[in-house]
């Protein structure tokens, strides 16, 4: 039987464990983003010592799984490297690098889509380099990669429950707490799945409404 008395119980935890993911998610996909663009930027560039390292992170990163990196950012650099930091912050930093190996093959493929054309272009407006990557070829690249960078924010999302194993405090951690104490196994993951499903539907909704703005077209 379904304990209904239970909810009002583990509605409010998860409330305060989405606040966590939601915050983890945000600055992990801005940190991400970042670090992503100039990965992604360094990889279509001429320089092969740049480009091979840039290759290389990426490939770690995509090697191995999202909880693996997550025990390692927690436990053993700080150990390696005699400092501390709490799970939040841990959290964030795997979250941050591992949405950057992704969104750095996103931004390698949609600056490779770009017209060569475009540089000559601005090369014959007397426009340096860095005015025409910021003037005419990240603005259309940014529209194609539109919807791949939707999709990775959908999927940190998500990953952001993997962090329970180091103990961050979002919405399955607070679940789990929750069910392990009160044994209220289905009405805690039930109303954990039924979180995850409002927040990424409104998610896909806000992200289809900005594409449409700007006009992206997903064919």
């Amino acid at each position: 039987m379904f304990n209904w008395s239970s909810i009002p119980i583990v509605f409010p935890k998860i409330v305060d464990g989405l606040q966590m993911t939601i915050l983890i998610a945000v600055l992990g996909i801005l940190a991400g983003f970042i670090i992503g663009v100039c990965a992604g930027y360094i990889r279509t560039t001429k320089s092969k010592v740049l480009s091979s390292i840039a290759a290389f992170y990426v490939w770690i990163i995509r090697s191995t799984p999202i909880i693996v990196q997550a025990l390692y950012i927690y436990f053993v650099i700080p150990r390696m490297l005699d400092i501390s930091f709490n799970r939040e912050i841990a959290g964030i930093l795997c979250i941050s690098i591992n949405a950057s190996a992704y969104i750095s093959e996103i931004v390698r493929g949609a600056l490779n889509e770009v017209p060569k054309g475009q540089w000559e272009a601005g090369y014959s407006l007397g426009m340096n380099k860095f005015q025409i990557l910021f003037h005419l070829i990240f603005p259309p690249a940014f529209k194609s990669m539109l919807p791949a960078l939707g999709n990775q924010f959908i999927i940190t999302i998500k990953d952001t429950a993997i962090l329970t194993v180091i103990g961050v405090a979002e919405m399955t951690y607070q679940a789990g707490q929750y069910a392990a104490t009160s044994f209220n196994l289905v009405e805690s993951y039930t109303l954990l799945a039924l979180f995850y499903l409002v927040l990424i539907s409104i998610l896909t909704i806000l992200l289809s409404a900005l594409e449409k703005k700007m006009g992206v077209d997903r064919r």
